[in-house]
């Protein structure tokens, strides 16, 4: 438990994977009154599929890990929230050309913001998640702090960065100084069976990870072809409707070409996705908005920092610089291949992660 938290009594997450039920059975170990939530979000069939959070199995699976610890479990129904700032949110920023990612904004939301609400409603004092991430405390400032994972490889801090102080002194991370393969061994000394089952993947309403295909259903219409533009702005062929690519994406672009060719912009008003060479790709600078700073209401001066511009990227050197009520300038020093509008911009110091942005 972090110094500033004074939660005995806690909501945890749980998904039905092996990380949040060995959260909850390790809270209840030191000590705490622990239950269980369980968030129903789409009523689809692609909720049956097994590789997405939340599926109907998981739901089954957080229950039966609740029977097994003894602990109540709760079943909200939020799909009329996820489908409004979740599902639609994703599907308008594909509309404006740009990669969204939706966990960020079902946590921002959802998993955290509306659970945490509701635990508070039931009288708990604090909300658990079985992410891997740490709290801390900047006595200094008497303000909570996120700090990232003991294991690097399983750091979760990048779609965390939009808590708010308030929501950080009421969230408990017990998972954040264990490995994965600690968290598996737990789970295999408390024999629960779910020790070895994968993590999720993909999208959990875009389970087959056919983005392009889920809009269409979505919306009820087709998107028609359109051009891909060279770097002369000349017609090279026809793509498949723009929302089906991505920047930086060469494969499965359907052009034959004498050098590869890359997505480095996506045009829907024009209805182009224009392609180049991989050095269309880099670039030094990027804007942000939607911005969430935790150990500072804002950034007073410039400063040195790194950070991550996709959840698998590495952390690059800059100098971050707030220019507006709700804008920062992320300069690199060395450029940054497929910088992405709609995917999250996160900036670290060490392990504090200083806060983030959408990128622009």
């Amino acid at each position: 438990m972090d110094a500033h938290t004074n939660a005995r009594s806690v909501l945890t997450a749980m998904s039905g994977g092996v990380d949040s039920t060995v959260a909850a059975a390790l809270l209840q170990k030191q000590g705490y009154t622990v239950a269980g939530a369980t968030l129903k979000l789409f009523d689809t069939d692609e909720a049956r599929q097994s590789r997405t959070c939340c599926s109907l199995s998981d739901v089954e699976d957080a229950k039966a890990a609740c029977v097994k610890l003894g602990i109540p479990h709760y079943v909200f129904n939020f799909k009329d929230r996820f489908e409004s700032t979740v599902i639609r949110r994703f599907v308008d920023a594909y509309l404006a050309g740009k990669t969204p990612n939706p966990c960020i904004d079902c946590n921002r939301f959802v998993k955290i913001t509306a659970l945490l609400e509701r635990a508070w409603q039931l009288g708990f004092d604090g909300l658990a998640t079985g992410h891997y991430a740490r709290g801390g405390w900047n006595a200094m400032q008497s303000r909570p702090l996120l700090k990232k994972a003991r294991d690097a490889d399983k750091d979760q801090t990048y779609v965390l960065y939009m808590l708010t102080p308030m929501q950080l002194n009421s969230i408990q991370f017990p998972l954040g100084d264990l490995t994965k393969g600690e968290v598996r061994e737990a789970a295999a000394d408390y024999g629960f069976w779910n020790a070895e089952k994968p993590d999720s993947q993909d999208i959990c309403f875009v389970p087959d990870g056919d983005y392009g295909s889920f809009l269409e259903r979505y919306l009820g219409r087709t998107f028609p072809p359109g051009n891909f533009v060279g770097e002369a702005g000349q017609i090279l062929g026809q793509h498949r409707g723009y929302q089906r690519y991505t920047i930086g994406q060469r494969k499965g672009l359907g052009l034959a070409l004498p050098a590869p060719a890359f997505v480095w912009k996506i045009d829907p008003d024009a209805n182009a996705v224009h392609v180049g060479n991989s050095s269309r790709l880099y670039s030094d600078t990027l804007l942000i908005n939607e911005i969430n700073l935790i150990p500072m209401d804002r950034l007073d001066a410039p400063i040195r920092c790194t950070a991550k511009i996709r959840y698998r990227a590495r952390e690059a050197a800059c100098t971050a610089e707030q220019i507006g009520a709700d804008e920062i300038r992320v300069k690199f020093d060395e450029p940054q291949r497929a910088i992405t509008p709609g995917q999250a911009c996160v900036l670290y110091d060490g392990d504090v992660v200083i806060g983030g942005g959408t990128i622009q």
